[in-house]
C-alpha cells in the first residue's frame, strides 16, 4: 500500500512507560515512522510515567497528550463508562488505533516450602505470607487487577492481614519479582510472565503456581471484562498440567476521538505497514516468550476492545483487514 503523506508539520506528545520497557520501544518505532511521512518540521515526544500507567489515559482524554499505550486491552471499555478502576472518571472520547497482541496472565506463585497448591489450601492454611505485587493505589492497572483477583478468591487485603500477612508493593513487575528472587517475600502476584525474572522464580526457586478458581474467573470477567487464559503444560519446567488463570494480554494504542483523521490514518498505517521493524526487535526471543507477539497479524490489530478512531478504521478497511461497516 502506498504510504500516506501529511504535508503540514505536526508536534505530537505520546505517553509510554517508565522509560525502559516495551511501550517506549514501540513508541520509538512509531514516532520514527510517523515523522518520515509528515511535514518537514514535524516532531514527537515520548513521555515517561512515574506511577502505574493509569495517568496516561486521562492525559490523552483531556487533550494534554495525543496518544498512549496501555495494557491490558480488555480493561479499557470500563474507561469509556467510568467503571472499575476508572470509577467516577468516564472518558467517552477515547478511541483506539490498534491493538498489539501479546500473551500474558496475572499469576500467583508461592514459595514451595509452604506446600500450597490451590486457593482452597491457601484459605485453609492461612499462612502469614508476604506477597509482592504492584502498587494498589488507583494509578496502577497491575495492582488494581491483582487486588480484584485475590478478592474474587475470597482473599481481600484485610483477610490476608488477619493471618499476619502483608503485601510488599512496587509499581514495576521486575521490582516485585526481584523481591521473590532475593527471598524477601514468600509469594509473588504479577503479570509479565514472559520475562526472565518469572523464569527464574519458576525454575530456580521452583515456586508453585496457583491455578485460579472457575467461579473467581467468571466473576472477574463479569466485573472487569478480563477473561480466563490457560498457560500450556510445560510453559515452565515442572508445570506439568495446563494452568488456568486470568488474562492480562495485549497493548492498546489510545487517542482521542477528535484527533484529525489524516493523523490517525497515518499513525495506523505506520503501526501496520512497518510492523516488521518492531518485530525484528523481538526476534531474538521465542514468540511464546516475547513481550510482543510476532508476527503481528493486521486482522487482530484491527480488533481492540474499544471503538476504532475513524481514521484507523478507514485504514483497516482500505487495506482489507476489516470488513467495511464491520
Amino acid at each position: 500500500m502506498t504510504a500516506p503523506k501529511i504535508t503540514r508539520s505536526l508536534t505530537l506528545n505520546f505517553v509510554g512507560d517508565w522509560g525502559q520497557a516495551n511501550f517506549h520501544r514501540v513508541l520509538g518505532w512509531l514516532t520514527h515512522q510517523f515523522c518520515r511521512h509528515a511535514g518537514p518540521r514535524s516532531r514527537t515526544a515520548i513521555w515517561s510515567i512515574r506511577g502505574g500507567g493509569f495517568e496516561a489515559v486521562p492525559l490523552v482524554h483531556g487533550g494534554e497528550a495525543d496518544l498512549c499505550i496501555v495494557t491490558p486491552d480488555k480493561l479499557m471499555p470500563r474507561a469509556l463508562t467510568g467503571e472499575g478502576i476508572f470509577r467516577g472518571l468516564p472518558m467517552p472520547d477515547l478511541r483506539a488505533l490498534a491493538v498489539l497482541p501479546q500473551n500474558d496472565v496475572m499469576l500467583l506463585a508461592i514459595d514451595r516450602r509452604f506446600g500450597i497448591h490451590s486457593f482452597e489450601e491457601l484459605r485453609r492454611a492461612k499462612p502469614a505470607l508476604r506477597i509482592a505485587r504492584s502498587t494498589h493505589d488507583g494509578t496502577n492497572f497491575i495492582g488494581y487487577v491483582a487486588e480484584r483477583f485475590m478478592s474474587a478468591h475470597g482473599l481481600s487485603d484485610a483477610e490476608l492481614g488477619s493471618w499476619g500477612g502483608r503485601y510488599v508493593s512496587f509499581h514495576q513487575p521486575n521490582d516485585c519479582l526481584g523481591l521473590m528472587l532475593r527471598g524477601e517475600v514468600d509469594a509473588v502476584l504479577q503479570e509479565a510472565i514472559m520475562t526472565p525474572w518469572w523464569a527464574e522464580v519458576m525454575t530456580k526457586l521452583k515456586a508453585v503456581p496457583i491455578p485460579a478458581e472457575p467461579q473467581a474467573l467468571q466473576a472477574l470477567e463479569s466485573s472487569e471484562g478480563l477473561p480466563a487464559k490457560t498457560l500450556r503444560a510445560g510453559y515452565w519446567p515442572g508445570v506439568e498440567t495446563p494452568l488456568t488463570t486470568l488474562d492480562f494480554s495485549d497493548f492498546v494504542v489510545l487517542v482521542r476521538a477528535d484527533m484529525p483523521e489524516d493523523v490517525a490514518h497515518l499513525l495506523t498505517w505506520c503501526l501496520v505497514e512497518t510492523r516488521g521493524m518492531i518485530e525484528q526487535q523481538y526476534r531474538h526471543l521465542d514468540p511464546e516468550r516475547s513481550p510482543l507477539s510476532y508476527p503481528l497479524d493486521p486482522a487482530k490489530m484491527a480488533q481492540p476492545s474499544i471503538p476504532l478512531h475513524p481514521g484507523a478504521r478507514a485504514y483497516f478497511e482500505s487495506a482489507g483487514h476489516l470488513a467495511r461497516n464491520g
